[in-house]
Formats: C-alpha cells, structure tokens, sequence
C-alpha cells in the first residue's frame, strides 16, 4: 500500500494540474464532446457556456461564507480550546489519521457543509498536537469523510423526494427516508465505509523518511487587531462586548425557533449562521470579530474564481443534452439487475461535470426514472444510486475539495494522490451493496 500510494502522489504531483487550469481544461472538453454527440454548434455551446456561468452565484456565496466563517469560528479561543481538547486523544500519526477520518465522517454524515470545515480544522487542529503526522494524508483523511454525505442526513436527492411537490412527484410520488436513508442496503453501505475508510488512510501512511509534515507554527490563526489610542465612541461600538452578546442572542433565538418549527433541517445557510453567530458570540467584541474575518477572507479566492466556471460547464451539459446522452448510453446496457449499479457509475461520470446534487438529480432524474420504471427497479434505490454517483466522485473532483485545501493551505495535486485509492475503496462497496441488497 505505501508503495502505490506513494506512486499515486507522484504521478499527481507531476500531472494533476491546479484546480483552475483543471476546471479550464473540463470546461474545453465539454465544449468539444458538445459539438460531437449532441446537435449543439460552436455557437450554441458558447451560449449555453455563458448563461449558465452565474447560475451559482449564489452556492458560491454560500460558499465562501462556509469558508470563512469556519476560519473565523476556529480562530476563536473558545472553539480553540474545544478542537484542542479533542485532538489531544491523538497520541500518534496513526491515532490521528483514524480519529480525524472517524470525526469527518460523523459530521459529513450530519451535514456536508458542516462536516467539509469541521474535518478540515480539526485535522489542522491535530497536526498541531501530533507533529510527525503527515499532512498531506491528513487533510485527505479529513476530505475522505465526504464520501458518505449523499447517503447521510443532509443528502439533498433522497429529502427532495421525501418532500411534497417535489419535481417528479407524479412520476413517482413520495419516498420516505425510511426507504433511501435509513433503508437497510444503505446503512449497511454507510456502516462498511464507516470501518474500512479509516483503516484505508492509516495503511496509507507513508514510511517515516517520506513523511511530509509541517511546522505548527504556519497553522497559527493570526489575528491582528489595531490598538485605538483614545476612546471615541466609535471604538467603544467597535470594542463592545454588549453589542456582539446582541447579535449573538438573536441568532441563537432564530436558530432555536427554525429547529422547533422545522426539526433537524440543518441546510447550508442553517449552518452558515451558526458558525457566523457562534464566530461573534466566541470572538467577544466587533472589532475581534471583523479582524477575524478579514484574515478569513485571503483563503476564499479559488471559490470565487472556479465556482462560476463551474456553473458554465453545467450549462453547457445540461443545456445542450450532452448529460442526457451520457445517462442513456448507461441506461442501453443495463438490465434489471445491473441497473442500479451502472445508474452509480453513470452519476459518477456526470458528476465530473456537474458537481451538484440538485442539478444532476434534475438532469438525470427523466431518464433514469423512466428507465427504472421499464426494468422494474425501484424508484427509492435508483435514487440513491444517483445520490451515491453524485458523492463518489467528489474524491477526485477538485471542485468540493476547494474549502478544505483553502482551509488547510494545501493543492488539490497535494491530497489527490490518496483520494484516489478512497475512490476505488467506495465505488466496490456502494457497487456490491447496491448489486446485492
């Protein structure tokens, strides 16, 4: 293992190009593949490429705020004391590899959004206390936990169809969790990458001489505040514990009462206010808070740049019909039995290009329900066959791994090496057990 491992991280670091020059690359490919396969012209292609380049204007922003109020909530010394705390059971490289990959996937399996900035700050927490850890596998430990957000609470396919007046309702009514969640081949899929992904990153880790580690003093959050001369009442706002206990009160109060009213809903702009709210209760004064933030922000720029390039490969797919062709080519071969699986392999392929839950469930829904209906394949399972492709193939998608590696300080080509072999591990569990169950 460690020596493939280490031939993986060679061939990444020599080959797998930054992130934007991958998504530019993704983005030629698709313009191409349009013209051949589907009956959009250059012209077209350009067109769908341009009107479909803001469509996630507003997931970037959401986003970057993932982003940076993860850092501003991790900087702060209540939340340092509490990450401290609990990367202090790591007593050595391997006790931290299976700690933070086990803490990942808990809180991937909660909420994505959640579990991408908590995996990320805890591994860096840990790296702090564990010096001879390598860092490189450790944030791809922490980033392997994503593996299983789809088929967790916060998978976005199988609760849109457990809601009413979802999008295909009257083709195939509503799904309870009970049937893609919390259905038997599905816990039984979560509960095996539950044990073998954490015992995967600990035999990949590398010999001691081709260890990579780093100084805990480049993972310090610096924070710097400027010291007012003389007190105005400006600086008395800017420095009053007062007025960030206001704010942070009514978040608290809005957050309690969404829960009440909502149950566990916990979306992406649920958790982008408890972070934001929990950051100025934690940071005690405006000024702290506001410092805090402008550090944060240095880290966001890849999102800003590559999401919207991004949404012009979407529009691109979608637009022009190229991911219809790629669903039914998968849908020809398939038979009853094989359906489910090549519906996995088929979402997985997609999601190379269309790095979003909802739009591809959008996409590929029309097919692959009519498909499933045709061969007598449940609704629930072909779901979740979508689901489970729409989260494989984020292990070696850069686009999900931007907040993590911005987090860490790290390159996609850093982290790719070892998601790789993740990669393989999931797509023979969630093949087996959408085959067999």
């Amino acid at each position: 293992m460690k020596t493939l491992t280490r031939f993986s991280n060679t061939i990444m670091e020599r080959y797998l190009p930054d992130p934007y020059i991958f998504v530019a690359i993704l983005t030629v490919i698709v313009f191409g593949l349009g013209i051949v396969f589907t009956d959009s012209g250059p012209l077209d292609m350009v067109v769908h490429w341009g009107d479909g380049f803001w469509e996630l204007l507003a997931f970037t922003m959401q986003m970057v705020i993932v982003l940076v109020a993860g850092h501003v909530l991790a900087s702060s010394p209540v939340f340092k004391k509490l990450l401290s705390s609990l990367a202090s059971l790591a007593k050595s490289p391997g006790s931290a590899i299976l700690l933070v990959t086990v803490v990942s996937l808990i809180a991937c399996w909660i909420n994505w959004g959640f579990g991408l900035v908590i995996g990320a700050l805890f591994a860096k927490e840990i790296a702090r206390k564990v010096t001879t850890v390598d860092y490189r596998l450790l944030i791809a430990s922490a980033y392997s936990g994503f593996i299983i957000w789809h088929g967790g609470l916060g998978g976005s396919i199988p609760l849109t169809i457990a809601t009413a007046d979802h999008k295909f309702e009257s083709t195939m009514g509503i799904i309870p969790t009970s049937e893609t969640i919390f259905s038997t081949y599905n816990l039984v899929i979560i509960a095996i990458l539950f044990i073998t992904i954490p015992l995967l990153n600990r035999f990949m880790m590398p010999k001691p001489a081709d260890t990579v580690s780093i100084d805990p003093k480049l993972l310090e959050e610096r924070v710097e505040v400027e010291q007012e001369q003389t007190l105005t009442p400006a600086s008395r706002l800017e420095n009053s514990f007062i007025l960030s206990m206001l704010i942070g009160a009514l978040g608290i109060i809005y957050l309690v009462q969404h829960f009440i009213g909502k149950g566990f809903d916990l979306n992406l702009n649920i958790v982008n206010l408890m972070f934001l709210i929990l950051g100025i209760i934690f940071h005690g004064t405006p000024k702290r808070f506001l410092a805090a933030v402008a550090n944060a922000v240095k880290t966001a720029g890849g999102i800003i740049i590559q999401f919207p390039f991004y949404a012009g490969i979407m529009g691109m797919m979608v637009m022009s019909g190229l991911a219809e062709v790629m669903s039914e080519w998968f849908v020809s071969i398939s038979t009853e039995a094989t359906f489910p699986v090549l519906t996995f392999f088929a979402a997985g392929l997609v999601n190379f290009f269309v790095p979003s839950g909802g739009g591809q469930w959008a996409v590929q829904a029309p097919i692959m329900l009519d498909a499933a209906q045709t061969l007598g394949v449940s609704y629930s399972k072909t779901a979740m066959a979508i689901a489970w492709g729409d989260a494989w193939t984020n292990m070696i998608q850069p686009f999900w791994a931007l907040p993590a590696l911005a987090i860490a300080g790290l390159r996609a080509k850093d982290i790719m090496g070892y998601c790789v072999f993740v990669l393989v591990l999931s797509g023979i569990v969630v093949s087996l057990g959408l085959f067999f169950l």
